[in-house]
C-alpha cells in the first residue's frame, strides 16, 4: 500500500515510540496544525518502547528526574481522563534491596531528597527487607528503599492513546516511513527524505530513541547516546506468588523481578554487552540471568518460561535525556532516557511542544539536561540506573 506522504509539514517528529507520540499529541493540543509523525516500522511504539519492562518510579537520584517523575506519573494517574485509553498503572511499589554498603550511603541520600521534594519513600532494614520478602533470599542484604506509588503501566496503550488523540487533533501519524536523509541548508532544516518521498519543513524532532544518534548525524549533529542491548523472561504461574509482591531491584547485581500475569518478569544487566543494535535474545545471558534470579527467588526454580524479548536502552554518558534545540537551527531533541524513557515520555512529550511552540519548556525545568552540557562539562549522574 502506498503511503499518503505530505509534500511538506511545519513540524516533523522523526519516531513512533511514546516520545515521538506524546511529542505530537502535546503540540496538537497546543495548537500545531500541521505536524508530521513518522515511523519506521509497521507499528507504533514496537522499538525501544514496546520492548521495555514497563516500569514507573519516583525514586531517582537527581531531583530533576524525580520532578520529571513528579509531573509524569500525574499525567500517567489522569491519563484514561484526558485520553480516553486505560494506561493499565498497577501500583506494585518499587524495592530496591541494597548489599553493598556504598549504595546503602548514596541512597540515604537519595531517600533524604525524595522526601524533601514531597515523596514518600521509605526507609527499610535489613531485617525490615526480608520480613516484607520472605519468598526471597535476602540473608545480604543491609537496608533497601520502598515507594507505594511506584509501579508498572502499559507501554503500548499509552503509545496507542497519544496515537489516537493525536490523530483527532490532527496530527498526521505514518507507518513504514524510514527518514533517510535530511538536508540542512545555511544552518536550518529544510526537508527530510525518505523511503515514500521528500517533505519540505521547518521544523524537525529526533525522538529516535536508540537511533537519536545516527538521525543527529544526518542532520550533522553529533549525539551522544549509545544503543545498548537489555532482556527479560516472563514466568508462567507462580501459585505461591504473594498478590501484594512488589517490583523488586537487587541493585547491585542490576537485577530485578515484578508480577507479571500470574508469573513474574525478570530480567538482569549484562555488564559485558557492547554497544549495539542487536535486538535479538542472548540465549546464554538469558539462562545466567534466570539462574540468578531463582537463587534469589527459590520459587522459580519450578517456573516455566513464557516469553522473553530484548530490546535497546538510550544511555547518554550521565543517564539523564538530553532535552531542545542543536547546533542545527529547527533541529530538535527528545532522547537518551537510558532505560526511563517510558515513564517519562508523557511530560516529555509536553516539555518538547513547549520548546516548540514556546521557546523553552516551562512545566519541568530540564535547562541543565540541554546538549551543550556534554561540551560544557556540566554533566550530573543518575545513580539509579538498572
Amino acid at each position: 500500500m502506498a503511503v499518503d506522504l505530505p509534500g511538506s509539514a511545519d513540524l516533523v517528529i522523526i519516531g513512533g515510540g511514546v516520545m515521538g507520540a506524546s511529542t505530537a499529541y502535546h503540540l496538537a493540543l497546543a495548537g500545531a496544525k500541521d505536524v508530521l509523525l513518522l515511523e519506521r516500522d509497521p507499528f507504533f511504539g514496537q522499538g525501544a518502547t514496546g520492548r521495555c519492562a514497563g516500569g514507573v518510579r519516583y525514586q531517582f537520584s537527581t531531583e530533576v528526574n524525580v520532578q520529571l517523575s513528579i509531573a509524569s506519573l500525574a499525567m500517567i494517574e489522569r491519563f484514561e481522563e484526558e485520553i480516553g485509553q486505560d494506561p493499565f498503572y498497577r501500583k506494585c511499589g518499587y524495592f530496591f534491596v541494597l548489599t553493598d554498603q556504598q549504595d546503602v550511603d548514596a541512597f540515604r541520600r537519595h531517600v533524604a531528597m525524595q522526601n524533601s521534594l514531597g515523596i514518600a519513600t521509605q526507609w527499610m532494614t535489613s531485617d525490615e527487607v526480608r520480613k516484607r520478602l520472605p519468598m526471597m533470599r535476602f540473608d545480604d542484604a543491609l537496608a533497601g528503599t520502598f515507594h507505594d506509588k511506584d509501579g508498572l503501566a502499559d507501554p503500548n496503550s499509552i503509545v496507542m492513546g497519544y496515537i489516537n488523540r493525536g490523530r483527532d487533533l490532527g496530527v498526521k501519524p505514518l507507518t513504514d516511513v524510514a527518514v533517510q536523509e535530511i538536508e540542512v541548508q545555511e544552518g536550518r532544516v529544510v526537508s527530510v527524505r525518505t523511503n515514500a518521498g521528500e517533505v519540505a519543513c521547518g521544523q524537525v524532532v529526533n525522538a529516535a530513541g536508540p537511533w537519536a544518534a545516527l538521525v543527529g548525524a544526518m542532520a550533522g549533529v553529533e549525539i551522544p547516546i549509545t544503543a545498548l542491548r537489555r532482556q527479560w523472561v516472563s514466568t508462567t504461574a507462580l501459585p505461591d506468588l504473594p498478590p501484594d509482591f512488589p517490583f523488586v531491584i537487587d541493585f547491585a547485581q542490576s537485577l530485578y523481578v515484578h508480577p507479571e500475569g500470574e508469573g513474574v518478569l525478570t530480567g538482569m544487566t549484562n555488564t559485558n554487552e557492547k554497544p549495539g543494535f542487536d535486538q535479538n535474545i542472548d540465549r546464554d545471558w538469558e539462562l545466567i540471568a534466570l539462574e540468578a534470579a531463582a537463587l534469589r527467588m527459590p520459587m522459580l526454580e519450578n517456573a516455566g518460561r513464557m516469553t522473553g524479548l530484548a530490546g535497546l536502552y538510550e544511555d547518554t554518558p550521565d543517564s539523564h535525556p538530553i532535552f531542545g534545540p542543536t547546533s542545527v537551527e529547527g533541529f530538535w531533541l527528545v532522547a537518551g532516557f537510558s532505560g526511563h524513557g517510558f515513564m517519562h515520555g508523557p511530560i516529555a512529550g509536553k516539555l518538547m511542544a513547549e520548546f516548540l511552540l514556546e521557546g523553552d519548556a516551562s512545566s519541568v525545568d530540564v535547562s541543565m539536561l540541554d546538549l551543550a552540557r556534554f561540551d560544557e562539562d556540566r554533566s550530573i549522574q543518575e545513580y539509579h540506573v538498572v
